[in-house]
């Protein structure tokens, strides 16, 4: 004979070899082709956005959720020709909300510059053989000997090379 016993949410159900040896008496349920909670992948089969599926990454419960929504509903029903072009506010506003919260939304040049921090380039020019520091000594005297002009406007359109040497 089978026991049961249940703790907090969990039930917990003993059973002997003779409850083995008699068929099942449960009964399946039938699945909902229309279960929302179904994983089903992003898209349901109604054409709706499954905002419970895994691949949004929590996208859509984070702190920017309800503007991440509004713009992936707003690309995934667009009609236009260039898909999601008529978005362009609602992904803006996204942004935005993503800038305020760095932390958890880190932009991509961010990534990029802590891996590739300056302290890790100066430990790797510090443990440069010898030979390559007497070498860059010698080609930056050689390039003093030669200098080239160079421009002191702050205009960031005026390029060095736009600049005539005047007297």
């Amino acid at each position: 004979m089978s026991s049961v016993r249940e703790e907090g949410k969990d039930r917990i159900i003993f059973v002997t070899k003779e409850d083995h040896a008699t068929p099942s008496s449960a009964e399946l349920v039938q699945e909902d082709p229309n279960d929302p909670y179904e994983e089903r992948g992003l898209i349901l089969p109604s054409g709706e956005i499954n905002w419970n599926c895994p691949c949004l990454g929590g996208m859509a419960s984070g702190p920017c959720g309800t503007e991440f929504k509004e713009a992936f509903s707003c690309f995934h029903y667009s009609k236009e020709e260039v898909k999601g072009s008529d978005c362009l506010e609602q992904f803006r506003s996204m942004q935005q909300c993503m800038q305020i919260y760095p932390e958890l939304y880190p932009q991509e040049d961010e990534k990029e510059t802590q891996e590739s921090s300056p302290e890790t380039d100066q430990t790797s020019q510090d443990s440069a053989p010898a030979e390559t520091s007497t070498s860059n000594t010698t080609s930056a005297s050689a390039q003093d000997s030669h200098p080239t002009p160079t421009s002191t406007s702050a205009d960031p359109t005026h390029s060095p090379s736009d600049s005539s040497v005047e007297s």
